[in-house]
């Protein structure tokens, strides 16, 4: 009888193609998941790894058992789901959530509270992934819903046993010193009235350096970049004490420090936010609960 959580350990082998990524995925040892494979080797009869310099490929037996395994888990996930919903009158069980850091700010942490007030035997457990590990984590069944964001305004590509919807359109302002010339314009600001200010951006490869990018990309002035940082609260403290401008989004803005005003953009920058979950979960009735706090989980698209 093959062991799916040996099964499991194999597939995320051949999905992030070292032991040790795999063990950091599914939260192992990478002894813990060589021996779940060496057991599973035994239980199917032939090998499934080789060794590769100082790691290991994937056998094609190895590559052929992980093709059959998506089918295998979306089993075992029905059948329990099938037998959670006879069982509970309520949901209940324990829901694991990965999602970037603004997410988990702005979307996640105000819902914790309506969750448990709504569904006191869902038991949600949170940790900060970056969207492409998100989704990686949902589909090896390392997580079982993820909250991910575009990448450069189009979205994250998503395994095809991932089911997604919409949860939230993230927007971005202007944060302005409260004494800057701009800070009493009443209508939404264009770029010719910006690139002549100095700025503090987020660190290149950011999805809100992605915005900046963007804003000015039809201009012959490049923008005069003073500052470079990731935290946005230490973006607003540089506002204040420094007089440049910033382009922050409000789901990760902070508390406004005094001294600092925010400005809506034309034609601002936006990003959407999705939920994700593995199409073979859709009906458990935790996760069903959980994703009800941001979006109908009927709603979503995918398999």
């Amino acid at each position: 009888m093959i062991d799916p959580s040996a099964l499991r350990s194999l597939s995320a082998v051949a999905a992030h193609g070292t032991l040790a990524r795999a063990a950091s995925e599914l939260g192992y040892t990478p002894s813990a998941v060589s021996q779940q494979v060496k057991r599973l080797e035994r239980d199917v009869g032939v090998p499934l790894l080789a060794p590769a310099g100082r790691g290991v490929v994937i056998t094609p037996a190895g590559r052929a058992l992980v093709d059959a395994s998506a089918d295998v888990f979306a089993a075992l996930e029905l059948a329990s789901s099938a037998a959670r919903s006879v069982a509970e009158g309520t949901p209940s069980g324990h829901v694991r959530v990965v999602a970037f850091s603004t997410a988990i700010r702005g979307l996640v942490a105000p819902a914790l509270a309506d969750l448990a007030a709504r569904h006191p035997a869902v038991r949600v457990d949170v940790t900060e992934l970056d969207p492409p590990q998100a989704l990686s984590a949902v589909d090896a069944g390392a997580a079982d819903l993820a909250l991910v964001h575009d990448a450069d305004g189009l979205p994250t590509a998503a395994p095809s046993s991932v089911r997604q919807v919409v949860v939230h359109t993230d927007v971005g302002d202007l944060a302005i010193p409260a004494s800057h010339p701009l800070a009493d314009t009443a209508t939404p600001l264009v770029e010719a009235r910006l690139v002549e200010h100095p700025w503090v951006t987020s660190p290149p490869g950011t999805v809100c350096h992605q915005w900046f990018r963007r804003l000015f990309a039809s201009s012959d002035t490049p923008p005069d970049v003073r500052h470079v940082a990731d935290d946005f609260a230490t973006q607003l403290a540089l506002v204040r004490g420094s007089g440049v401008l910033a382009l922050v989004p409000r789901l990760a803005r902070p508390e406004v420090p005094d001294g600092v005003v925010i400005r809506g953009l034309d034609a601002a920058p936006t990003r959407e936010v999705r939920a994700a979950w593995r199409a073979s979960a859709h009906d458990s009735p935790a996760v069903r609960a959980v994703l009800s706090l941001w979006a109908d989980p009927d709603d979503g698209v995918g398999p």
